[in-house]
């Protein structure tokens, strides 16, 4: 070869959409397209950009491998560009074909670096490689791959191992659950994140105890979603609670959580438990009036399955089946991510509700679009969330461990920025 190297841009057509979609499968396919070349790796970066979308890179002391996906497309963008005469980037095509199972492609080779136009000086790095061999040892190269949940705004980045602990499509949606570095093992649908190990408890003991100790009676309890069984874990923590139904649509959210998140999904076997799995919304519409003393609306994003959760319908029908002192709490959103949405929720519950009566908490979840989330309330009588027996409440935390919950906290997540008190007040 009378070239330094070969470069080889490829477009991959008509690609499998769930492979391009999946970090794990690129990065492992890239690397085994290193590996049938002849290369040997040095490290491998790689970013799943949700909702779709891989990018990386995988380094080689013969120069790269790079890939960008476009799963709505069917199509992959592939950069190799390998040195010297060992290395055959034409075997790491064809892997990479087979891989993302594409069914058309271009290609165009070039020769980088012509030696007729280059002289070589005397540049020894003897001391180089060898520093290199020894730090170099068979099979240890360095992984980065990268979850990136993200809209045309915001993104969020959590290192993960590269492994998939649980990965199934339901009729619903794709539930997840992998490791990462930061935050331990993370649940996500459709590869936004649900929760994490590390901070579930700042979004699951917000969104259960603070209506629960100021109602001081919550007897029957319905939650819908919330499959991770977080919430369900907190609100079996009152001895006071006699029954809680959950209703969740998906099974596999379930599933995935019992086998691989069992801190969280820590109640499923208690007996003042009713499970459901069927559409949340169909069964509040056919619940009977004036049932329970608390509804949590533990929902993902107003998107696909959950969308109806956040319809004025859907709220309605909760207000009809709270019984005359009964509570509404539901997942509402970020102000400074989600704002529009985070209105619509406040000034829906309000008009169902009535003034006064339609309130917001804010708390902190790390994993969460901005940092900053919310539960939005709804109370039916004189119920006034904000008031708690300080005394009770800090004896409930202190026997049960909680770790974000106080009687500080609950006093403090009522205390809203003047720039959400105004968002909330514009008509």
């Amino acid at each position: 070869m009378n070239a330094l190297g070969q470069h080889i841009l490829v477009e991959f057509l008509g690609c499998d959409p769930d492979v391009l979609n999946e970090v794990t499968t690129i990065e492992q396919g890239m690397l085994e397209a290193a590996d049938s070349a002849n290369a040997t790796i040095i490290n491998s970066t790689f970013h799943y950009f949700s909702p779709y979308g891989v990018s990386g890179v995988v380094v080689i002391q013969e120069s790269h491998l790079a890939v960008h996906t476009w799963p709505e497309y069917q199509y992959a963008a592939v950069d190799l560009f390998t040195c010297g005469d060992t290395v055959d980037p034409w075997k790491a095509f064809d892997h990479l074909k087979n891989a993302f199972k594409a069914q058309n492609y271009s290609a165009l080779e070039m020769r980088r670096g012509s030696l007729n136009l280059l002289k070589r000086i005397d540049f020894d790095v003897t001391e180089m490689r060898d520093e290199f061999a020894r730090f170099m040892q068979q099979g240890r190269f360095e992984r980065n791959v990268w979850l990136t949940d993200k809209d045309k705004n915001i993104a969020l980045s959590l290192r993960h191992t590269g492994e998939i602990l649980y990965n199934e499509r339901s009729p619903f949606q794709r539930v997840k659950v992998l490791e990462t570095y930061a935050f331990g093992k993370t649940l996500t649908i459709d590869n936004i994140i649900m929760c994490t190990e590390k901070d579930e408890f700042h979004y699951h003991e917000m969104m259960s105890h603070p209506l629960m100790m100021a109602h001081g009676r919550v007897k029957n309890v319905l939650v819908i979603g919330g499959g991770d069984g977080g919430v369900v874990r907190e609100v079996l923590k009152h001895p006071e609670t006699e029954n809680v139904t959950m209703v969740e649509i998906d099974k596999k959210v379930i599933e995935a959580s019992k086998m691989f998140l069992p801190q969280i999904a820590a109640a499923f076997d208690d007996p003042r438990l009713n499970l459901k799995i069927e559409d949340g919304i169909k069964f509040v519409a056919e619940s009977d009036a004036d049932t329970y003393d608390l509804i949590v609306v533990d929902s993902t994003d107003p998107i696909g399955p959950a969308e109806g959760l956040f319809s004025t319908e859907f709220y309605r029908n909760c207000h009809r089946i709270l019984n005359d002192n009964g509570v509404l709490v539901v997942q509402g959103e970020a102000p400074r991510f989600n704002d529009k949405t985070f209105v619509e929720i406040h000034k829906t519950l309000r008009d169902i509700f009535g003034e006064g009566r339609a309130h917001v908490m804010l708390f902190h979840v790390p994993t969460y679009p901005t940092g900053m989330w919310s539960a939005q309330i709804g109370t039916k009588g004189d119920l006034n969330p904000k008031a708690i027996d300080a005394a009770k409440v800090g004896e409930f935390c202190e026997k049960h461990g909680l770790r974000y919950y106080s009687p500080e906290i609950h006093q403090a997540s009522f205390v809203l920025p003047p720039y959400v008190k105004q968002m909330l007040e514009k008509d």
